[in-house]
C-alpha cells in the first residue's frame, strides 16, 4: 500500500529541485480537483492510467444482518473507476 507522505517523498527524491512543500501544495490541489469535478457530477479521466465517476445508488430497504431488522437506506452518490487498457495491460505484463 502506499499513502500519500509516501508518494511525496518518492516524487521529490525524483525531482529534487523542486520544493516539498510545493510538491504537497500541487498535489493537495490536484486531490481536490478531482474530488469538486466528482461532487459536480462530472467525469475525471487521466489518459494511460483510468477514469472516475459518480453514480447514483437509488434508495432502499435494506437488512441489518445480526438483528434482521429492516433500515431505509437513503439515495447516496458512489465512485466507480475504470482503469485505461494500458494500465490494465501493465498490471497484466500483457504488451
Amino acid at each position: 500500500m502506499i499513502v500519500k507522505s509516501k508518494l511525496l517523498k518518492q516524487i521529490s527524491d525524483n525531482y529534487p529541485n523542486f520544493l516539498k512543500k510545493d510538491l504537497e501544495k500541487f498535489f493537495d490541489i490536484f486531490l481536490n480537483e478531482i474530488k469538486e469535478s466528482l461532487k459536480r457530477g462530472e467525469r475525471v479521466e487521466l489518459r494511460g492510467f483510468g477514469m472516475w465517476s459518480t453514480h447514483i445508488q437509488k434508495s432502499r430497504i435494506s437488512r441489518n444482518p445480526k438483528t434482521s431488522e429492516k433500515i431505509h437506506t437513503p439515495q447516496k452518490k458512489t465512485i466507480h473507476f475504470k482503469m485505461s487498457k494500458e494500465l490494465f495491460n501493465k498490471l497484466n505484463n500483457e504488451k
